[in-house]
């Protein structure tokens, strides 16, 4: 396992603050539903820099989760900016909006029992900080996904770094606009120097550990 992120992907080369969002208290209140002696619902948060694998992380979980019998759902961030985000922009508002409006989707799904994976940079800390508020910190686990910039610019499996570079895309994240990594995160998966198997595995272990899952038949190799 190397520096270079081809361990991981297979490529070669390669404090609170207040929040920016209007938030309701009313989650709290809700009772979300659990399977018994199988799973209780949770969100998990993937953040991180466009390219560090945070997409290719929550569907390997997904997957493994479906597998269990265990009700899972993905949002991604750029399915979700397709659709239900499509008339936001990036500006600071904006971005913020958009986390308010995942947080929403989200909220419902763990009213419902789910297991829901949030695959969307979310640049602010205090955006996120807000998120976690909103669904309570026993549900909200926020997994920074970890990785070297220069790495992800030669994963640039978007193309958006060239696109920055040749001036076609302005305040990226990470170059033009700004990345604050999470100050305390849940788990930190390193994908520039682990092997995905191994970030699944963490994923796992944070899993049994939160009481998310019960009596669970995912794989457990450590």
């Amino acid at each position: 396992m190397t520096a270079t992120g081809k361990a991981f992907f297979g490529y070669t080369g390669a404090g609170a603050q207040k929040s920016s969002f209007p938030m309701s208290d009313t989650l709290s209140r809700f009772h979300f539903q659990a399977v018994p002696d199988r799973h209780r619902p949770a969100l998990l948060w993937f953040t991180g820099l466009s390219g560090a694998g945070k997409t290719t992380l929550a569907t390997a979980l997904q997957q493994e989760l479906i597998r269990s019998h265990v009700p899972v759902v993905l949002l991604d961030g750029d399915d979700l900016r397709n659709g239900l985000c499509s008339d936001l922009g990036f500006s600071r508002e904006d971005r913020s909006e958009n986390i308010r409006r995942i947080t929403e989707v989200a909220a419902l799904f763990l009213k419902e029992g789910y297991v829901v994976c949030v695959a969307a940079i979310a640049p602010y800390l205090r955006d996120r900080q807000a998120a976690r508020a909103r669904i309570g910190n026993d549900y909200y686990l926020e997994i920074f996904v970890k990785c070297d910039l220069q790495i992800c610019e030669r994963r640039d499996v978007k193309g958006l770094y060239r696109k920055e570079r040749s001036g076609q895309l302005s305040n990226l994240t990470g170059k033009g606009s700004p990345y604050e990594e999470p100050y305390k995160p849940d788990l930190t998966i390193p994908t520039d120097s682990v092997t995905l198997e191994t970030g699944l595995e963490m994923l796992r272990v944070l899993l049994r550990d939160r009481q998310v899952l019960y009596r669970s038949n995912l794989p457990y190799t450590i």
